[in-house]
This record gives C-alpha cells, structure tokens and sequence, in this order.
C-alpha cells in the first residue's frame, strides 16, 4: 500500500524546496433537519459535528466563522475554497493577515500592508533534474506595490468575487483601498480614499511617457502603465509614483505583453490599445455553457461586466489560456502574447469570448470485443470468478480509501455483467450498495463512515477524512467522485436504491459540494473545486503556498467530472450529466495541454520533461506529494482507468512519448503501479501493451486496480485500436475507436428502451436495450443494465418512528408468486402481487411477514 499524502501542511512534494519557499432533470430533494440531522430520502446525514472529528482549520476563529476575513459586501451564501485566490480568504500557516502569492495570469499578485504587490514574470525558474524529479515555475518577484499614500492595513479582507475574479480590501482607518484583480485580466482595478494613489516600484523606474493622466514605465524587464482619470496626473520622486486622481478615487494598473527588446514607439502603442478599456473597470465574471446533443458539441461563453468610471465605454482586455484559445469562436486575437505558467495567453477584446470544443464520449466500460472467446474468454471468466469474495478489496475506512474499493467494485460489475456472470456482478453491487449506503446513514452517535454538514463553511465532510479533507477542504472531488460513480453504476442495476425517494439525495448533495453545478443552491460554492478560467480542478482548499494552488492526480479530477455523466444519464438527470460533460470537456483539453503538454508547447523549452505530475499556481513539478518513484510520478495522473478516461487517448503520440520518457528516466520498464502504466500505454500502443502484459506473469496490481479490469482494457484497447477524438454522437455514452485506419463505433444503452446512436461521420448504431454495441471493424453485443435513463416515481418515505408492532400477514396475499417466509432470495429475484411485480434489492432471507410491498429497503418494484 503506497498512502497518498498528498497535501499536509506546509509540506513540499519531493522535489527541490528552495523555490517554492519564495436545466431539465433536477432531482427534487426534500429535506427534513433536525438539530442533530438532515433526512434526505431514505438517507441521512448529520449537523452535529461527531465526536473526535475535526472542522476546517485555519488563522484566528476561521473554523467557525469562515467570513472571519470576508467584508459584509461580498455576496452572500457559502464561501468559495479551492480557488487560484483561496489563500486570501482562508488563512492559514504563516501569513494570517494578507495572503500567499495570488498565480491570477498573466499577472501575479501579493497583498501587504501598503497594498497589492505585482509581478509579470517571463523567465522560468528551473530546479531539479530533467530526468528526475524536477520543477520549473515563474515565482512570484514583486515590482510594484499598488496603495494609498500612507497605507498601513493590519489585514487584507475579501470584499468581493465572481467566477475568475476577486476584490481584496485594505482600510487603516484613515485610508482604503479596493482593487479587483482577474484571471486573464492584464489590467487590474484600485478605489482608494484617504490619501493619493501611489505605486512603490521595487527599483528606478523607467518612465517612457507621462501624459494625458497615464505613466507608463518599465521596471524589472517588463512594462507597466497606470492610468488616471481625465484631467489627472501622475509624479515620480525616486521609487514612488503618485497622482491625487483629481479627487476621483479609481484608477487601473496595466501590465504589457511587451518583449524585453520592445521601443517606445511599440511601448507607447500597446498604451493607447489598452486605453479605451482602463476605466471600465471589471465589477463581475460568469461562465455559461450548454451542450449539444446532436452535434456532440460543448459550447462556453466567458463574460466580463464592466462599470464605465469615465465616459459610456465597455468591454476590457482579456488574456486567454491555450485551453481557451484553441477553441475560440467568434474573434481573432491580437498578435501580442503574454507569457504564463500554463503557455502562451493570447490576447482579444471585448466584453465576452467563445469556445466550441468536441465532447467525443465516455463509455461506462470498454466493451468485450477482444476477449469474449477463446482462451482470452478463459482468463477473463477466470480472473472475474477470482472477485467474487472481495470485489472492492478495501485498503482503509477513510473517504479516498473507501471510494478507491467502490471504483474497483464497480469495474468488476461493469465487466462481469458483459459476460453474463451475475454472482460476480451482483456480489460487487451488493458491497457497492451495502456501504455506500452504510455511509448515507447518520445514526445518532455514530462518529465513522457518514457525511456532516457544515452550515458555516458550506461544505459536505465526509469522516474517517484523510489527506486533509476535513481540515483543510482537500481533494473532495477526488473522494466523492469514486463515490458517485459507482452510484452510477449501481443505479443502472437497482434504480430504486437511486431514486430520490431513496438514495439519489444523498449522492446529489456529494456532487454538489465537489462542484455544485446549481447557481441558486447557496449552501455549497458554485462548482467549488473547479477553476472555471483556468479550466480544472485545484486540490487544495486554501492553497495557502508559495507557489499558489495546486492539483496533482488531474485524472482522479476526470473520474468525477465522468461520475457525473454516468450518474446523470443513470438517473435521467440532464443537469448533472451536461455539467459532467462540460466539466470533462474542458478538463480534458486542460489536462492535455498544462500536465502533458502534447503539442510541447507549454511547458519551459530548457525544462527536460514533457510531463508535470503537478500543476501549481506558477508552474509544474515532476514530483507527487508521496513518492520519488518514476512510475508513481507519471501514474498519478492516470488512475483510475476507467471509461471516462479515454481523452487520455485523444494524443497516441503523447501517450507513447510520455510512457517512453518514464522508461528513460527511471532506466528500466517499470516495476510498480505496472498495470497503470501498461493501460495508458494501450491508448497510444494497444499491441506493445498487450505484450507486456503477457509477457509479465504475475505483478502487483495498484490498489484500486484488478487483474481483470486490467486483462479486459488493454486486451479490448487491442482489439479496438486508439481512439478516435474527431467523432462524436448524439449520445453520451459512445466512443469510436479506429485501428490501421478501420473504424469501430461504440454505444452504451443502460435504458430499457432500444435506441439508435448518430454519429457525426454519418454512421448510425443501433442498440437494444441494455446493451453495449460495438459494430464496424469489430462487432460485439453484450450487457445486461436497464435501469437507466429515468428514475422511478418518488414513493413515500419509511416512517422515521418503528413500523406498527401488527405484522403484515404472514402467507402471501392472493395473486402473489414465487414468495415464501423463511426463504433466501438472491439480489434480482423476483415476485409477482396484484399484476406488480417486485425485484429483491439486497440479498437475504425473508421474514415472516409478506415482504415486497412492505419492506422497500429489500424490495423494490419493476
């Protein structure tokens, strides 16, 4: 067992320290709270926080009040964790009163107690080896201090934030101060009272023009300019720049895409661009996206409102991330560019921009297109009968060790159920269903395996915590994830355990307190753990470092964003899907571009690798927060394999790059976490995978992984080839795969309707109910999952006080069949009463009493 550490405080990942110390388908939930506990469904979970747990931790009374460091401006309802600015809110470690380096790009920032300290950084600073553990960032170097004459603040507060922005505030008594600084914002925005505006430069600046109320100088290699309002005027004595503003409080700061070999003239131009932007000051940011279904296309709109502090203008200076502009519709970019941690930012203007990305599918399994005859059939039944006894083989009681056992049951239920062999499947559904439901049950008392909810924080806990989930509000969406895909697939199986009237709730309140995909749902942070601009998830709740925020394992990231599409369109909630496919989507082009750098473009040209296990605010680390070894390092962002991982596949060249440059730096094929590796070597090599898996014998599989998820990916993958990224469907759950040019097209109907998938090539795929359907180069039907696709009508509740002491009669009433007392029934058993007939939920005997419409915990209807 290799433990998971990945974010203890003021712990540093095994690299060099040094640097780093510079719509339709909502699930209509009621809800019924006590003083102790919340009743959702047939589940539960607790406000009383239980005995010997811990809350969020942080600076001064921060576990109880966590606006402790919020003005009463900013917006009301739970308070955002998780984010590039995080640390400005919830302070902790060694700076309680300001915050840690804010990595907003393409500019960097620091509050202190004369203002907002600025950096622009274009040089990477490289550490480590580039064929060992290594790291390159651009740190955070202050050139200016943006204040008020006089300033001295005790603290900075959070008086404000919107989707990508935030607004900290400083005030002494005397004097304040307000700026908004942004993702993508080259310009940021000051109102100051009590005093003249003034810029503390770190060195002599060079001024290169001082007219019309705008400065512009240079200072560190690169270039600024403040601009004032009309009439207004700016002075230099030394180091420091003031400007009384004409008595008008606001002006904005401005930092340049400019190269160091720039003139004055192309200085001096790129001022007068910006210009008509500098007073319209940004006020708020918001993200909207939609999906559609027939063209498999995901759509993003990115907006900017803006207050004119001078004249009617609008619209602002927008830098965007790679991520973004490879995908922009609608507007060409000017031919600057800034330089960022994440690549080139490419600049347009205006006040919105769009993206149009292909969402080209996940599937709830590979299907058994290469394995289901022969001797391949053999190993597979094999190794399936193998888990029988202990499918989710669980290595802790904790949220991230229970979920690593949940996802691995789930691959054993998907795989067993292709081939017909339901004693295995219904065992791993059976513990999927058991524990999961074991912790959606908040019995007064109980201290272990249940979910507590935190009114003041807006955050759902989930205790055994580990890895800082409690204290720190990490990684949530690395734990709930496995959690809410192995719902998934129990839901496609038992849709009455899913219903709301159920469990459903409590498997909603999971997905929202990750990422909460509902703007009018105040108890939890709109899409909590995912930057909306920067276009994945961040780990840390606080991201109180030197080097901002930071996220390892992206892929675990991926496994949550593809639970919600599988527990979307398990339920028949389009909601939860299209934010699942929207999540993916973007996450997907993130991954590809800031961790694996498919088109080498990104990363420091002088850094070595072509890989960063962990992307931090400022820049990348081959390093993990728990191990050295170079299959770790390269695996973490792998796991779990599942069919929500395919995008993986989307740059075979980049997989068998990737995979090539850990066998180079570690000097052999690897020795741990193998099976990982050997799956993410099929998406860009299926047949050298295969091989290596054949020739290996016996090997210790990752510990969430089986032998026989292992066997059946990248035996499948061989059959199938590599994916294919330029399709898609009308449906969420399809894949097309192409091997030596040959195509094979892939759908999943987990409904009890036969459907017929559309594919963007013009190919058409039918598929019956239940099945998935491989056709073209390879062609396989196989599956058993109808339950999907729509949730069963809402029953009443179980009676919260013990059923009446009268028992039901105890022979079957008239019209029932195949029901007796005393009498053990298998999980899918079924019985008839009065034209309804009932499915057996969990297996057990029977009691003395007629049990299908009376005991809904074991018997759901048909």
């Amino acid at each position: 067992m290799h433990p998971r550490p990945r974010f203890r405080p003021r712990v540093l990942p095994l690299a060099t320290a040094a640097l780093l110390a510079v719509g339709a388908g909502l699930l209509a939930v009621t809800v019924t709270s006590t003083a102790e506990a919340a009743t959702v469904g047939a589940g539960s979970y607790t406000e009383t926080l239980p005995a010997g747990r811990s809350l969020p931790t942080g600076c001064g009374n921060l576990s109880t009040n966590p606006r402790e460091f919020v003005t009463a401006n900013a917006p009301a309802g739970a308070v955002p964790t998780n984010d590039w600015w995080s640390s400005l809110l919830f302070k902790r470690g060694d700076d309680c009163n300001f915050s840690q380096p804010l990595f907003a790009g393409p500019a960097s920032y620091r509050p202190g107690t004369g203002g907002l300290g600025l950096s622009y950084q274009t040089d990477a600073a490289i550490s480590g080896s580039g064929t060992g553990v290594g790291e390159y960032h651009y740190p955070y170097a202050q050139h200016i201090v943006v204040g008020v004459a006089g300033l001295n603040a005790p603290r900075a507060l959070v008086d404000g934030w919107s989707d990508w922005t935030v607004s900290p505030y400083w005030s002494d008594g005397a004097r304040t101060l307000r700026a908004t600084i942004g993702h993508g914002l080259p310009l940021s925005y000051y109102r100051v009272t009590g005093g003249d505006a003034q810029l503390s430069i770190t060195g002599p600046p060079t001024v290169w023009q001082n007219t019309g109320g705008r400065i512009g100088f240079s200072i560190g290699g690169h270039d600024y300019v403040a601009y004032g309002p009309s009439g207004s005027a700016w002075t230099l004595s030394g180091t420091t720049i003031r400007s009384n503003l004409t008595g008008q409080g606001y002006f904005s700061v401005a930092v340049l895409p400019t190269l160091s070999s720039a003139g004055t003239a192309d200085k001096v131009a790129l001022a007068d661009q910006f210009q008509p932007y500098a007073h319209n000051h940004v006020t708020g940011t918001r993200m909207s996206y939609s999906y559609n279904a027939g063209n498999g296309t995901v759509s993003t709109t990115y907006a900017f409102t803006t207050q004119a502090m001078n004249g009617s203008g609008s619209g602002t200076v927008v830098a965007l991330y790679p991520h973004q502009w490879r995908y922009l519709t609608g507007a060409t970019p000017l031919s600057r560019t800034y330089v960022s941690p994440r690549g080139a930012m490419k600049i347009v203007l205006g006040t919105q921009f769009q993206t149009s990305m292909r969402y080209s599918g996940v599937l709830p399994e590979l299907p058994a297109a290469g394995n289901s005859s022969g001797a391949d059939l053999t190993q597979i039944t094999t190794l399936l009968n193998n888990e029988l006894n202990n499918p989710a083989d669980f290595r802790g009681d904790d949220t991230y060790w229970t979920g690593k056992g949940l996802g691995r049951a789930a691959r054993i239920a998907e795989i067993a159920d292709q081939f017909n062999l339901t004693s295995v499947r219904d065992s791993a559904l059976n513990v999927i269903r058991t524990r999961i439901t074991d912790w959606f049950t908040a019995s007064n008392g109980k201290t272990s395996r249940l979910f507590y909810y935190n009114r003041p924080w807006g955050t759902l806990i989930g205790y055994p915590a580990s890895y800082g989930s409690d204290q720190e509000l990490n990684d949530h969406h690395f734990h709930y994830g496995y959690f809410v895909a192995a719902a998934a697939t129990l839901a496609k199986f038992d849709p009455t355990w899913a219903s709301g009237s159920r469990y459903g709730g409590m498997v909603d309140l999971l997905i929202r307190d990750a990422n909460n995909y509902d703007r009018s749902d105040t108890r939890f942070p709109y899409l909590r753990d995912f930057d909306i601009y920067e276009g994945h998830d961040w780990a840390s709740g606080h991201g109180a470092f030197g080097a901002g925020n930071n996220q390892e394992s992206s892929s675990e990231g991926q496994n949550f964003s593809n639970a919600l599409i599988q527990w979307g369109q398990a339920t028949g909630n389009t909601a939860i899907r299209d934010a699942g496919i929207w999540l993916h989507t973007t996450q997907a082009a993130a991954i590809n571009e800031y961790w694996f750098d498919v088109r080498n473009e990104n990363f420091p040209a002088n850094w070595g690798h072509n890989y960063t296990a962990i992307a931090w605010g400022s820049g990348g680390a081959y390093a993990t927060w728990f191990s050295g070894e170079h299959e770790m390092v390269v695996g973490i962002n792998m796991l779990p394999m599942t069919g929500g991982q395919l995008y993986l596949g989307d740059y075979p060249a980049a997989v068998r790059n990737t995979y090539a440059e850990m066998v180079r730096n570690k000097g052999a094929e690897p020795a741990l976490w193998r099976d990982i590796l050997w799956q993410y070597l099929a998406l860009g090599d299926p047949d050298a995978a295969l091989s290596k898996l054949r020739a290996a014998g016996s090997y210790t599989p990752e510990e969430g992984e089986s032998r026989a998820h292992t066997f059946h990916w990248i035996r499948n993958l061989a059959a199938l080839g590599q994916v294919e990224p330029t399709v898609a469907a009308n449906h969420p759950l399809a894949k097309v795969f192409s091997k030596n040019g040959a195509k094979t097209y892939v759908a999943s109907n987990i409904t009890n309707t036969a459907l017929t998938v559309a594919f963007t090539d013009g190919r058409t795929l039918a598929v019956p109910a239940g099945k998935t359907v491989a056709s073209g180069a390879v062609n396989w039907s196989g599956g058993n999952a109808t339950g999907g696709g729509t949730t069963p009508p809402p029953s009443d509740p179980p009676p919260s006080d013990p059923p009446p002491s009268d028992p039901p009669p105890s022979d079957p009433p008239p019209g029932a069949t195949s029901w007796a007392p005393n009498t053990a029934y298998a999980t899918g058993a079924q019985v008839t009463y009065s034209g309804v007939t009932y499915r057996c939920i969990q297996a057990h005997t029977s009691l003395t009493g007629w049990e299908p419409p009376n005991v809904p915990a074991l018997w759901g209807r048909v």
